[in-house]
């Protein structure tokens, strides 16, 4: 390897370690704030909802009753299917992906967590994901989970109260 290789291969080490050290200041920074806020806390509570999820949302959303239903909120995500109405026939398409990436992104990436925590240890506890993974592929049920946990966290915020767990989870 030559002197320059070295010195390139050195350089792009330097910035790769000064990287990581920003990214690990912005979590702690992150993790603060979560700590800090109760809406926050609150919204950590759900499965598949982490302190970068719940900031995000908290920080995103200034007034959650701006919206007038969970589905506006999902919409406003950009996680509900596009409408294709005519003649009071209503057609759905796929998925619009208009509106926040970031916070799709981030439910998204909980939703599969979710997802692969049931099939690691076992999904009887949540019948509707169950039968949902039965019949439709891992990605498509995802997507129909993150739909579900953003009308929680929406409902979660406008009415201010605390996760519940389904009915079915108590049982």
């Amino acid at each position: 390897m030559t002197a320059g290789c070295r010195r390139c291969l050195a350089a792009l080490g330097s910035q790769l370690r000064a990287l990581k050290a920003q990214i690990l200041e912005f979590d702690r920074r992150i993790i603060a704030w979560h700590q800090s806020n109760a809406t926050s806390k609150r919204l950590d509570a759900i499965p598949g909802v982490g302190p970068a999820l719940a900031t995000a949302l908290v920080a995103s959303v200034a007034d959650a009753k701006a919206f007038r239903s969970g589905r506006d909120f999902s919409a406003w995500v950009g996680l509900v299917p596009k409408q294709n109405s005519s003649g009071g026939k209503d057609k759905l398409g796929s998925i619009s992906k208009q509106g926040d990436r970031y916070l799709r992104s981030l439910f998204t990436a909980g939703a599969l967590a979710v997802i692969r925590y049931a099939k690691i240890h076992g999904t009887r506890h949540r019948p509707w994901l169950t039968a949902l993974l039965a019949r439709r592929p891992t990605k498509v049920a995802a997507i129909a989970l993150v739909n579900k946990l953003a009308r929680m966290a929406w409902a979660m915020m406008a009415k201010n109260e605390r996760y519940k767990e389904p009915a079915a989870l108590m049982a």
